[in-house]
């Protein structure tokens, strides 16, 4: 290679640093004082010596160095997986190889890695790549060419930071990946593309994909029929008949929120080499479209306004709500014509149209006849058939004719007797060991550290327990049931329990046994999680996935199945059983998370492709694998795909060069940037200026000082 020669500037001084800076400051200070007596023209003449006498001083020297440039290295990983030994791919890849490192490009050279199969781990090329590239002194590396037929199980989300240089010389900022696929109609081969694909979708409606199925290689063209699976979250299938080269929508129906996996797979096309890629999974999130909630209050109280708060401030809440201030015995023969106030549409809300609600919520409602036992009969089976119900509950639910003594009353998770049920003392509200783990109320903020001495079941503490131990405000009033059923996730005073949640055939209860949770929102003793314990409350009761007390969850990335098993209950099981795509089924223990209660996880191997079916006896969740291809990289880092021809004595492959420009790569050749790697073998240092410059410099400078100053009159 050709030495180059750089050219800089140093400083040598020839006095101390201390020295000049003084002397720096000194002159400045003589010219500040000779403007401030107005010999403006001499002071500013003799600032201008003195900087370049400093100047001098300071020893300015030209820096020569004669540098030579170190060749970059660019890194050759051949794929040398199992799919590599179809036809005449591995043949084709090592050709190719030799070609590229035995080719004299100036400036680079190629470092070649064999990447083989690790196992049940399949191909991992980019954990080669990072593995060989720390080998190589950063401002030498030049990126990589990886020889391959596109089937890796390790390609990242985002491009690796081997690829992303912290120093660059070049105009680039990332290092460039090029992919070179062996093999080119050398087999016949059917490819299921998607299209178009939703990543959410309405719970109760369809959703709609867009797919196409390709074929390659010879004797092949468009028109053939094909027969396509469609299979959602391991339900049985259902075939779609389709033809190869023209676009097919399918709709699958989104029965519920959560996640979906849609399993695609194309029947094989005859003597196909892989059928690899005849199948795909698509994930489809089902969310709902909007949440009607009918909020019904009784007399006005302090929390409605956190209510009605709350609930607007969630864009996809519809809220009614309606507060009775004007109940039937309060008839004073004013005419309603009169009146400011409308007629609780009772009929309306509670026979014509209260299906079209997700949730109820009574506020401190006491009925006092404004619903008539139909009505409340309604109410009931609106829970049973699959809707949500709160109660806040205060005095009003303690006396003859109350809620509980209505056909309401067998939805209820609690009854509240007449004599000595109102408490009225403070008391901070705990949560029981069920409430721990229960998503509802589990890491609320603020949440007390240790628990009362009390049971899930509401037992009472020992003495002075009441007042618990965390940082939550307290409360002045509660209720003191006589039986509960369902689970208890908080206790108030003496370890009664205060919040208690009941699944009710299709439908959900939740009860909370004080009317005072508004205290926290106006921070009383510190206040509380009063909105985000009332969100999850509401949005459990809607049944929202994420706050499911029986969860199980799986995902599949990079070859490894991750499995998460969520429970309240302390007996739930241990083990799950794994189904694979081919059918083979296998026992899974997981192991408790001890950062997170009521939580167990447990991971495995899993490199089939398609989906996985995870059962524990009663839940059964799905995973599948996300095909990756590194030949999309290649485009993100500006490197370039090429295909390397149909037999090793037909090759094409590209040639390689370093270069300046921004374009990476052609037809037939493949680039990388110049980073300007090199080493010094020789500097000389020279003065940059000769001392009689800066004399001729200075000298008049200190002449015409002291001429202007000769002419000003005395």
């Amino acid at each position: 290679m050709t030495d180059l020669l750089s050219h800089s500037v140093t400083f040598e001084p020839l006095v101390p640093l201390w020295l000049l800076g003084a002397l720096a400051l000194l002159a400045l200070a003589l010219c500040i004082v000779g403007l401030l007596r107005a010999s403006r023209s001499g002071a500013l003449l003799r600032l201008g010596a003195a900087l370049v006498i400093l100047t001098w001083l300071a020893g300015p020297q030209r820096l020569h160095e004669n540098r030579h440039p170190l060749p970059q290295t660019a890194l050759l990983l051949v794929d040398h997986s199992g799919s590599m030994s179809l036809g005449q791919r591995n043949a084709i890849a090592r050709q190719a190889a030799d070609i590229l490192a035995h080719a004299r490009t100036p400036g680079l050279e190629f470092r070649m890695v064999n990447v083989r199969e690790n196992g049940h781990d399949g191909t991992r090329l980019f954990e080669a790549l990072d593995q060989a590239a720390a080998d190589i002194p950063p401002a030498r590396f030049a990126g990589a060419v990886m020889l391959t037929d596109g089937q890796n199980l390790d390609t990242p989300d985002t491009i690796p930071d081997r690829l992303r240089p912290a120093e660059n010389g070049s105009r680039h900022t990332i290092l460039p990946l090029h992919v070179l696929l062996s093999a080119r109609d050398e087999e016949t081969d059917r490819r299921l593309e998607v299209l178009e694909a939703p990543p959410y979708a309405i719970a109760g409606q369809d959703a709609h994909l867009r797919v196409r199925v390709q074929d390659a290689g010879p004797d092949t063209h468009d028109g053939t029929p094909a027969t396509l699976s469609v299979r959602v979250n391991g339900e049985p299938a259902r075939t779609v008949p389709v033809q190869t080269g023209s676009t097919q929508d399918i709709t699958v129906h989104v029965a519920h929120p959560g996640p979906l996996l849609v399993s695609l797979a194309v029947s094989a096309l005859e003597g196909e080499v892989s059928t690899l890629n005849n199948q795909t999974v698509v994930s489809i999130t089902g969310i709902r479209d909007r949440l009607r909630v009918l909020l019904v209050s009784g007399t006005p109280n302090q929390g409605e306004r956190v209510w009605r708060r709350l609930l607007k401030a969630d864009p996809a809440v519809d809220l009614i709500h309606f507060t009775i201030l004007r109940p039937p015995e309060k008839d004073d023969g004013t005419p309603l014509s009169d009146l400011a106030l409308i007629a609780f549409p009772v009929r309306e809300l509670f026979q014509e149209k209260i299906r079209q609600f997700d949730l109820i919520i009574l506020d401190g409602f006491e009925n006092r006849h404004i619903l008539p036992r139909l009505y409340l009969e309604n109410i009931a089976d609106f829970v049973r058939q699959g809707g949500g119900l709160l109660l806040t509950a205060g005095p009003e639910f303690v006396g003859p004719g109350s809620l509980q003594d209505t056909p309401l009353g067998d939805v209820l998770p609690a009854h509240v007797p007449f004599e000595n049920s109102i408490i009225t003392q403070r008391f901070r509200p705990t949560l029981t060991a069920t409430g721990r783990r229960h998503p509802v109320t589990a890491a609320l903020p603020g949440a007390p550290q240790s628990p009362p001495a009390a049971t899930a079941s509401g037992a009472a503490p020992a003495v002075g327990a009441s007042e618990g131990t965390g940082a939550w405000g307290p409360w002045y009033r509660a209720l003191r049931p006589d039986r509960t059923r369902g689970e208890v996730l908080m206790n108030g005073p003496d370890g009664a329990p205060l919040l208690l949640l009941d699944h009710v055939e299709r439908g959900r209860v939740a009860l909370l046994l004080s009317d005072q949770i508004w205290l926290w929102s106006r921070g009383e003793g510190g206040g509380g999680p009063q909105a985000e314990l009332l969100r999850r409350i509401s949005h459990w009761l809607m049944k929202e996935p994420e706050l499911e007390e029986e969860q199980l969850s799986a995902s599949l990335s990079d070859g490894v199945l991750s499995i998460t098993r969520h429970s309240v209950s302390t007996t739930a099981s241990s083990t799950v059983s794994v189904t694979a795509p081919s059918g083979t089924s296998q026992s899974v223990s997981l192991r408790p998370d001890p950062q997170d209660p009521g939580t167990f996880r447990a991971t495995l191997h899993a490199t089939e492709n398609g989906i996985w079916q995870i059962s524990d006896g009663t839940h059964t969740t799905y995973a599948a694998p996300v095909q990756a291809d590194p030949a999309e990289f290649a485009t993100q880092t500006g490197g370039g795909v090429f295909w390397l021809g149909d037999s090793p004595d037909s090759l094409h492959v590209p040639s390689a060069r370093v270069t300046r420009s921004s374009d990476l790569h052609g037809a037939d050749w493949l680039a990388f940037p110049a980073r300007g790697a090199h080493t010094v073998i020789g500097r000389t240092a020279a003065p940059l200026l000769p001392t009689w410059v800066y004399l001729l410099l200075a000298l008049p400078l200190i002449l015409g000082a002291w001429w202007r100053e000769g002419r000003r009159p005395g």
